[in-house]
């Protein structure tokens, strides 16, 4: 095991699915240069492998983009559009692993992000939570990832000039993401 895996208490190398009833997905972006908006996704899936060597692991998730939840219909509407993520012809995004490194006293998950037929890599920032036991005799592990992205890489690309400049939505969009995983038994 890496120095890595050794710092990681309860380590628990196995596949593991994610619990959508327990995890988050969820971005930031800034609105009309003023404030942020935030949203989620409530449909999502994936599974995590983690290795007898953390630098083994890997991930794979699935995002429903229509599945947006901004807090407001209408806005949510519109993001599900043409104009935005396209869901009738863009239905799913995902996310692929390519890699897990220790980045000093870090670990970082490289990976491949497709949105809207595009991929590009994205790493993400990445916090081990922790592992133990659940209420079911099952065993969970909790794991937080971070990365920001340009929207306009993923061919999410509106221009919505506001008057006396700036935009209503920015490029940057910050990803939260909030897993909690249940081991594999069998």
């Amino acid at each position: 095991m890496t120095t890595a895996t050794t710092q990681i208490p309860g380590y628990v190398a196995g596949t593991w699915d994610i619990d959508p009833v327990h995890s988050d997905v969820s971005f930031t972006v800034r609105h009309m240069m003023v404030s942020k908006v935030r949203g989620r996704f409530a449909g999502f899936s994936g599974e995590i492998v983690t290795g007898e060597d953390v630098t083994t692991s890997s991930v794979r998730a699935e995002i429903d983009a229509a599945s947006i939840d901004t807090g407001n219909e209408q806005r949510d509407g519109h993001i599900r559009s043409a104009d935005f993520f396209d869901v009738e012809r863009n239905p799913t995004w995902t996310y692929t692993s390519t890699g897990v490194r220790v980045d000093g006293d870090d670990l970082v998950v490289d990976g491949d992000l497709t949105i809207k037929g595009v991929t590009r890599s994205v790493p993400l920032a990445l916090e081990v939570n922790g592992f133990g036991p659940d209420a079911y005799g099952g065993t969970r592990a909790g794991f937080t990832g971070t990365t920001s992205i340009n929207r306009s890489d993923f061919g999410v690309d509106i221009s919505m000039p506001m008057d006396g400049g700036g935009v209503v939505v920015s490029e940057k969009v910050q990803i939260t993401l909030e897993i909690q995983g249940v081991l594999r038994t069998s």
